[in-house]
């Protein structure tokens, strides 16, 4: 747990506590707590929760404080983007696997000729895309259509979907679901 020590003592200090003090109202030790503030050990969910509804804190709202200062990369080069398909045939590349908290979902997907979806998927999401080259059947629920490039679909990801390259080479889609469900 990255600055939970340094955040903690932070918040202690805000409200003007002492470490004693800080013990007696949580239940936890004030050697722990100083453990704690110190980077030197980490607490169980139920220490840090004690600690932090002293602190007049839920640990929801301490870790959603926490990630605006987890540093984040703003860029990703081609050759860094996540493989979290089948390269070969339906290759789904992830921008930003590693951004913290991530809402959305953002995709370079490649279908090679012939490849498809394996069967209909369905989850509970948004969906949007693009295709950028070739042509793709795109299927929901009843509905199918083919999009060429420049074509683009946005549709409830809780409806059954397939997507098939129809093309004779290679069809991309640049696309987006949210939430991230990957």
């Amino acid at each position: 747990m990255p600055m939970v020590g340094a955040k903690l003592r932070s918040l202690r200090l805000r409200r003007g506590l002492g470490m004693r003090e800080l013990a007696a109202r949580s239940g936890v030790s004030h050697s722990a707590i100083s453990l704690i503030e110190r980077d030197r050990m980490s607490p169980s969910v139920d220490t840090l929760g004690a600690i932090l509804g002293a602190l007049g804190l839920t640990i929801s709202g301490f870790f959603a404080d926490l990630e605006s200062v987890v540093p984040t990369r703003i860029f990703y080069p081609a050759g860094e983007l996540t493989e979290i398909g089948r390269a070969d045939r339906v290759s789904y590349r992830l921008v930003g696997m590693d951004y913290p908290n991530r809402h959305m979902l953002l995709l370079s997907e490649r279908y090679a000729p012939g490849a498809a979806t394996d069967g209909t998927v369905a989850h509970n999401a948004e969906e949007a895309g693009i295709v950028t080259r070739g042509a793709v059947e795109v299927t929901v629920g009843t509905e199918s259509r083919i999009l060429r490039e420049g074509d683009g679909y946005y549709f409830d990801s809780r409806q059954p979907h397939r997507f098939r390259n129809v093309a004779e080479g290679v069809s991309t889609i640049v696309s987006a679901i949210t939430p991230p469900t990957y």
